[in-house]
């Protein structure tokens, strides 16, 4: 028997698939013509793929028919290309959080974060409308989303670079950004899966909650969009960062919730004091519901950690389309 090997390893986001593929054929036959190629089709009678796993536990699989034979290896052939370099996408995503940390420094680390919920919290669960999906690239002139043009143009300059080595979508970049923003302010390390689709169309309009709103109406809101209070609640802590005047700007801690507890904007000695936060984030103290998630985040740090993990890898697959074979 002669062996030629078709194909070595293959890794995925999720797990790692390492095999090995060989066409065996008899000794004496050629497999493949230099001038035809002929010999290929003829010899597939007569020979089979032997297909090897270095995951334990497996063994080796045979393939003789020639039906079987083309449909496994244009598989492969089709895999190769959905492949990020080298087969890796683990190397992808160190790639662009590498290309995410050259630009988006603490300072703008708010207003990256700002992005992945204008552009995921547009999703509706009813008829699977909106969220997490690039769309945010066409809505930059609608009032709520005032100030992100500049936090796109920022990221930009990260897909620009990642694009060079293999094209990703807006979606993926938002939401690796996102997960960066929060960790490079002290907050906790947020897995992200790779495979959004972009939209080419904007989201309808109007489908993010007003700054306005009070409990019983962001409740309703989030509720919409398939997240419980106290998924509402985490996702709120956000604020934590920036100038919504919870603590250090440059700090992702559970600070936001023990400023909360102190109402400081109902002061009326000091008008800096009034300002602190949004009438949405005032509201989250004005509900018992509401007011126990705080009063356990304000406590807990981990706890405040670990739930907005949670909530945070939820919103970025929010009506995601995924790429698929």
């Amino acid at each position: 028997m002669t062996t030629t090997s078709l194909f070595s390893r293959c890794h995925s986001s999720s797990s790692s698939l390492n095999f090995k593929c060989e066409l065996e054929s008899p000794a004496k036959t050629r497999l493949f013509s230099p001038a035809t190629g002929k010999h290929v089709v003829r010899s597939l009678k007569t020979c089979r793929i032997s297909c090897s796993s270095h995951d334990p536990g497996s063994g080796r699989v045979f393939v003789s028919s020639r039906r079987k034979m083309v449909v496994m290896l244009s598989t492969v052939q089709l895999l190769s290309h959905l492949l990020p370099p080298n087969g890796k996408a683990a190397d992808m995503f160190r790639l662009m959080k590498d290309e995410i940390r050259r630009v988006v420094t603490k300072g703008k680390a708010a207003g990256v974060l700002r992005l992945v919920f204008h552009d995921a919290g547009t999703f509706e669960l009813d008829d699977n409308t909106g969220g997490i999906n690039g769309s945010i690239v066409y809505e930059l002139e609608r009032p709520e989303n005032a100030g992100l043009k500049r936090s796109l143009k920022v990221l930009e300059k990260a897909k620009i670079k990642v694009d060079e080595i293999q094209p990703v979508s807006w979606a993926d970049m938002i939401a690796v950004a996102g997960s960066e923003a929060v960790s490079m302010c002290g907050g906790p390390t947020i897995p992200v899966v790779l495979g959004r689709l972009d939209s080419m169309q904007p989201d309808p309009e109007d489908k993010l909650p007003p700054e306005s709103l009070n409990a019983s109406g962001l409740k309703e809101c989030f509720q919409r969009k398939g997240f419980s209070t106290q998924e509402l609640v985490a996702l709120s802590g956000a604020h934590t960062i920036g100038s919504k005047g919870f603590g250090d700007p440059f700090t992702f801690d559970n600070a936001y919730y023990k400023i909360l507890l102190e109402k400081p904007w109902s002061s009326t000695t000091s008008k800096m004091t009034s300002m602190v936060g949004l009438p949405s984030d005032h509201a989250l103290v004005e509900d018992d519901e509401c007011l126990r998630w705080v009063k356990e985040y304000a406590d807990d740090q981990d706890k405040f950690f670990k739930d907005f993990t949670n909530a945070y890898i939820k919103l970025v697959n929010s009506g995601a389309k995924w790429k698929t074979l």
